[in-house]
């Protein structure tokens, strides 16, 4: 099982420990939630009292990302005047709504339900979180954390991200910093751009970049070390950060990685076929041009894609740009949803993204850190609906806002009543029958989707440096039918992670007083 220990102490070594007056940064011993930054003071909440931290929230590290600058490289963010009140959380940034991302009212609640396949969250949301411990120590080890949700979906205000419990636990000051998703982050358009230097439609992974060099800019004014910075991500985005190993423009603004659930296994570096979902470079050009097609289509401007293309034809890259840029993201991401135009994740471009960043490894061309990589035992349990994938039934007969209801509804305390065949489809019971069977069937899925790439990363890694090591989550004890429907499920080891056990997606369907002890003593071992 995962060693939280494990965690704090691997992202404290070469910790350079000290006592400062005032604690670093802070405009006055009276006032420690007061904090400058390059761009001008805010003003967090001193939390010393309740969560033993301090919190800022909702810090912009780049300019809203609108108008002329959607489909752009980050820009830095305008110096403000006077102090920035930094307690609330910044938006989501524009997204689907799933269960995994925010409601209707950019938090975790029940209007998820409502929103889910409707346009959640803002295009202004490049904004970062900070938590560091209520003392005056210096020089803290700085946990940088990226959000998983398959590029497409999350936001640092879901409450399993709370940085506060870590913090304090870890003696770290922990970051958590949004980024652009879906189309909004991955569109490989070179029309896009107008200018000399070469295009890349990385843009959620230029958001990470600008996000790590605010935190070396500013952690000292937060009492952290920017010597001492580790990348943590989760599923999309551990995927990113793992990329970022072979980033130029990245390389210095972090020391060590732990990527969870993830590895950076692209179309051009497996035999073809061994990971189904995977599409060849080109495929993401070809998916920038349907969507355009699409819009025109939609806008009456043509009457089917044919011709829609053959317009777009015509265009020059500004006309291109301009029409793209003009059109509403909630326009955009509806487009992509109605028409199975599904966000890529990182593209290998061969401009910030290597063509193949697996060969790039092999061959030691990357940023060799320290490496811890986590895993769970059931990764394929949270992915149960693509077993239509192998062939089957999806793996739920239930849908995502009927799975939501019934886990907010579930006392996780009562005597059970309700059951698997609630829940999974008939075809995956007993979920204990060999072969057919939903546990089976689940590692099946695990095994074609993620073992792969997991096991590509950590040979490559480890032909190059000795300082790689791996854990799995084991974990699996929720209150029946939950622990044979998901178990240890992908993602279902941060709320150990962070140390948050309070109200989430999954916490109604995970957590008892009867496994309370455990839970709490596997989060703090």
């Amino acid at each position: 099982m995962m060693k939280l220990r494990l965690l704090v102490q691997w992202c404290g070594l070469a910790l350079l420990a000290g006592t400062v007056a005032g604690c670093g940064g802070t405009l006055g011993t009276d006032a420690p939630e007061l904090r400058e930054t390059t761009y001008g003071v805010v003003r967090g909440a001193n939390d010393s009292a309740v969560s033993g931290t301090y919190a800022w929230k909702g810090i912009p590290f780049a300019q809203a990302p609108v108008g002329a600058l959607r489909w752009q490289p980050p820009v830095e963010p305008v110096a403000w005047s006077g102090v920035r009140d930094a307690r609330s959380f910044g938006s989501a940034c524009l997204q689907m709504g799933r269960i995994y991302g925010p409601g209707a009212h950019n938090r975790f609640d029940d209007s998820i339900a409502q929103t889910l396949n409707t346009p959640v969250g803002s295009e202004d949301c490049l904004t970062l979180n900070i938590w560091r411990p209520a003392s005056t120590q210096d020089r803290l080890p700085v946990i940088v954390f990226l959000h998983g949700g398959s590029a497409i979906s999350g936001y640092t205000a879901d409450p399993v991200y709370d940085g506060a419990a870590l913090a304090r636990t870890a003696n770290a000051v922990v970051v958590t910093a949004n980024y652009r998703l879906d189309v909004l982050g991955f569109m490989h358009l070179p029309q896009l751009h107008a200018g000399a230097a070469p295009y890349t439609g990385n843009y959620a992974l230029l958001d990470h970049v600008q996000a790590l060099r605010f935190v070396q800019r500013n952690a000292v004014h937060f009492g952290g070390d920017p010597g001492n910075v580790t990348l943590m991500g989760q599923s999309a985005g551990a995927i990113n950060a793992l990329a970022l190993l072979t980033v130029p423009q990245a390389k210095g603004l972090f020391h060590k990685i732990l990527p969870v659930s993830a590895g950076l296994s692209l179309a051009v570096n497996l035999p073809k076929g061994t990971i189904p979902t995977l599409k060849p470079v080109e495929n993401y050009a070809a998916q920038a041009g349907m969507l355009l097609a699409h819009l025109i289509v939609a806008d009456g401007l043509a009457a089917d894609l044919a011709a829609a293309q053959a317009l777009a034809g015509t265009w020059s890259p500004m006309q291109m740009a301009d029409y793209l840029r003009g059109k509403e993201g909630r326009v955009v991401l509806q487009t992509v949803l109605k028409n199975g135009l599904t966000g890529s994740g990182p593209i290998p471009d061969g401009v910030l993204l290597p063509t193949n960043p697996m060969a790039e490894m092999a061959a030691g061309r990357y940023a060799k850190v320290p490496v811890l990589a986590g895993y769970t035992g059931e990764e394929g349990k949270l992915f149960a609906p693509f077993l239509a994938l192998l062939g089957g039934k999806p793996g739920m007969k239930i849908g995502d806002a009927e799975r939501f209801r019934m886990m907010q509804s579930f006392d996780p305390d009562a005597p059970a009543t309700l059951t698997a065949a609630d829940i999974l489809d008939p075809s995956y019971l007993p979920v204990t029958a060999p072969s057919t069977g939903y546990n089976a069937r689940t590692a099946l899925l695990g095994k074609l989707f993620i073992a792969p790439s997991r096991d590509n990363l950590l040979q490559t890694l480890r032909s190059q440096q000795d300082n790689v090591w791996a854990y799995q989550f084991n974990w699996a004890q929720q209150p029946a039918p939950w622990n044979d429907v998901y178990g240890a499920a992908h993602a279902f080891d941060l709320p150990f992670l962070f140390g948050n056990f309070g109200p989430s997606v999954f916490s109604r369907a995970t957590n008892s007083r009867a496994n309370q002890p455990g839970r709490l003593a596997l989060s703090a071992a």
